[in-house]
């Protein structure tokens, strides 16, 4: 009869607990359903309310979307630091680092911008975006070597991508291998014929 009753109290605890999840998942969907309608109008302030109300330290998702709606409100600082949570909460998300990258551009917080990039490609090294720009920070300080790593890799796993093509062009250029600049040069053109960059590119090689 005790063991009966332990396992009463058991059940009713656990249904206790059940009940509360599927309210709270509902309160938690609700303020979103809300928000996307806000943001939809582009009534930001009233979109970030939504969610602000029911926000946690502890919950990555309205951590995340507090950091979008923020950045969408022009609120840089307070979109970094909701994004800082999310990457805080989830180490490994690429998509919470992505959104960091966001106001820290707008803030030109570049060495922390390359900082999550970096972050990223230790997760995900054949990440587009990441290599991508990263490869255009060290580009713009001059590390040819840096970014000339990057956009090969990319020229490797996408050969007809114009971005990677003309990018790697322009490193070759700078570091001397105006042969190899002047096939991606061409590659670059295939892709947006008459492209003024790539264009000037070729005429800068001899």
């Amino acid at each position: 009869m005790q063991i009966l009753k332990q396992m009463i109290v058991v059940a009713m605890a656990a249904l206790l607990f059940f009940n509360a999840a599927a309210q709270n998942q509902a309160v938690l969907q609700k303020a979103f359903s809300e928000s996307y309608t806000q943001e939809y109008n582009k009534k930001y302030p009233e979109a970030i309310a939504a969610i602000t109300k029911i926000n946690d330290d502890n919950n990555y998702e309205t951590n995340f979307r507090l950091g979008w709606l923020y950045y969408e409100n022009k609120n840089y600082t307070k979109s970094e630091a909701h994004y800082q949570i999310a990457v805080a909460l989830k180490p490994y998300s690429v998509e919470a680092k992505l959104g960091l990258v966001k106001p820290l551009s707008i803030l030109e917080s570049w060495d922390k911008v390359l900082q999550q990039y970096e972050e990223i490609l230790k997760i995900d090294p054949q990440n587009y975006t990441a290599n991508y720009w990263a490869g255009i920070i060290y580009y713009n300080r001059k590390k040819y070597e840096a970014c000339d790593k990057l956009f090969s890799k990319l020229v490797n796993l996408y050969p007809f991508d114009y971005d990677a093509n003309h990018m790697l062009g322009w490193t070759y250029l700078n570091t001397g291998r105006n042969n190899d600049a002047k096939i991606l040069f061409n590659k670059a053109l295939l892709n947006k014929p008459a492209d003024v960059s790539a264009t000037a590119g070729l005429a800068k090689i001899k």
